[in-house]
C-alpha cells in the first residue's frame, strides 16, 4: 500500500511538472522593455561608451533609474572609436560593456567586434520596424534634413533631394556632412538625380553617385562637426544645408532664417552595441533592456532632443523640439532608409571613393 501511495504520488507529481510546463510556469519570461530587476546587479560595474557631450550625459540620465534599481555601477567613457574596441577586442581585454556606434559598424563587423544580441533578454517590440539588427538596436532616431534659407528661395523654395543637386533651377551655395564616412542615403539621393533607380543601385552606380555630389561645385562646403553646420545655418553662408536635426532645431532657436524639406530626410540611428569579450553579457543586456524602456527614453529626449525608439514614448518637450522630431506618423512616411545591406557589401569601395573625392581626387 505505502509502494502504492508512492507511485502515485510520483504520478501525480509528474502530471503536474507537465501542466506546469504546458502552461509556461518555468518557461522563461520575455523581457519587458525598461523593467529592472531591484538589486540584480549589486556588486557589479558596467562602462558605457558614446560619444560624449550633451548626448552622452542625456543617455547616462535616461539610464538613471537602472542603475538605482539594479545596484549597478555605472562608468561612462568614450568618445567612440572603432579602431578602440578592436583593440579591445584583439588584445582580449575588454573594458567597454555598451557602446554607442555610428549607423554602419555593427553590419559591417557583427560577429567579429560586436558580438550577436540575445533578443531573448531584450524586448524590442516597440522599435521602430527594420531598425533592428543581428548585433544592433538603435540607441536614438534623428534626420539628416535639407535645410534651406527661406530669404533665398521664398515662394520657390526645394522640396527634395532632387532639388538640392539641381543648381540650375536652384542656385546656390551648399552644404554637406564631411565629418567622416559617406552618408549611404545622400548618395542613393544623389544617384537618383540622376535618374537612376536608387533601389537598383550596383557598385558602378557609386561613382556616378559620388560624381553628382562633385559636380555640386567648387563652392561646395564640407563641413566637419554639427556645430559647423549650424554656424552656417545662423551665418547664411550656404543657402541648402544637409544638417542633423538637433543642429537644425538649435539653428532655428537662434533665429536662423532656414525651414526644412522634410521629404525624403534620411533616417539616421546610432546604434548600441555589445563588444565581442565583453566581461558580462547578461548585464550589459539588461542595460541596454532598460535604456530602451518608455521612461528612459522620455528622459533621453527631454535631455537631448533627440527621437526616442520606443513607440509608447511622450517626451514632454516644447514646440521648437517637438518640430524636428521624427516619430509622429506624418514624419515617418516621409522618411527614406538607405539600403544599408547594398552599403555593407560596398562599404570599402564607397569608402574610399568618397575618401579621393574628399581629397580632391
Amino acid at each position: 500500500m505505502t509502494i502504492l501511495c508512492s507511485r502515485l504520488a510520483t504520478i501525480s507529481a509528474l502530471a503536474a511538472l507537465g501542466v506546469a510546463a504546458a502552461t509556461g510556469v518555468f518557461a522563461q519570461e520575455k523581457p519587458v522593455a525598461g523593467a529592472i530587476a531591484e538589486g540584480s546587479l549589486k556588486g557589479k560595474t558596467l562602462t558605457f561608451a558614446s560619444f560624449g557631450g550633451i548626448f552622452q550625459d542625456g543617455q547616462i540620465a535616461a539610464l538613471k533609474e537602472f542603475v538605482d534599481k539594479s545596484g549597478v555601477k555605472l562608468l561612462s567613457d568614450g568618445p567612440t572609436e572603432i579602431a578602440k574596441v578592436q583593440a579591445q577586442v584583439e588584445s582580449k581585454n575588454v573594458t567597454w560593456d555598451v557602446v554607442d556606434t555610428a549607423d554602419f559598424p555593427p553590419y559591417v563587423h557583427c560577429g567579429t567586434l560586436f558580438q550577436k544580441l540575445d533578443f531573448s533578454k531584450i524586448d524590442t517590440s516597440k522599435i521602430p520596424q527594420g531598425q533592428v539588427s543581428e548585433c544592433s538596436v538603435p540607441a536614438m532616431n534623428y534626420g539628416v534634413v535639407l535645410m534651406y534659407n527661406t530669404e533665398k528661395y521664398k515662394d520657390n523654395p526645394p522640396k527634395n533631394w532632387v532639388d538640392f543637386f539641381d543648381t540650375e533651377k536652384f542656385p546656390g551655395v551648399r552644404g554637406i556632412d564631411g565629418s567622416g564616412d559617406f552618408t549611404g542615403g545622400l548618395l542613393e539621393q544623389a544617384f537618383r538625380a540622376t535618374g537612376g533607380d536608387p533601389k537598383a543601385m550596383t557598385k558602378n552606380d557609386i561613382a556616378t553617385a559620388i560624381k553628382k555630389v562633385h559636380d555640386l561645385g567648387g563652392d561646395t562646403i564640407y563641413w566637419k562637426t554639427g556645430a559647423e553646420s549650424q554656424q552656417l545655418a545662423e551665418s547664411g553662408e550656404a543657402d541648402m544645408l544637409m544638417m542633423w536635426t538637433g543642429r537644425a532645431m538649435t539653428a532655428v532657436k537662434n533665429g536662423a532664417k532656414y525651414t526644412p524639406a522634410w521629404q525624403d530626410w534620411l533616417v539616421v540611428m546610432d546604434q548600441l552595441t555589445i563588444p565581442v569579450g565583453a566581461k558580462d553579457p547578461d548585464a550589459a543586456h539588461a542595460l541596454i533592456n532598460a535604456y530602451l524602456g518608455k521612461s528612459a527614453q522620455e528622459t533621453l529626449t527631454k535631455e537631448t532632443s533627440y527621437t526616442p525608439i520606443n513607440s509608447e514614448a511622450k517626451p514632454v518637450v516644447d514646440d521648437a523640439v517637438a518640430a524636428f522630431l521624427t516619430n509622429t506618423p506624418e514624419r515617418q512616411g516621409q522618411g527614406y532608409q538607405q539600403n544599408i545591406k547594398f552599403w555593407v557589401e560596398n562599404f570599402k569601395d564607397a569608402s574610399e571613393q568618397w575618401s579621393a573625392m574628399m581629397a580632391g581626387g
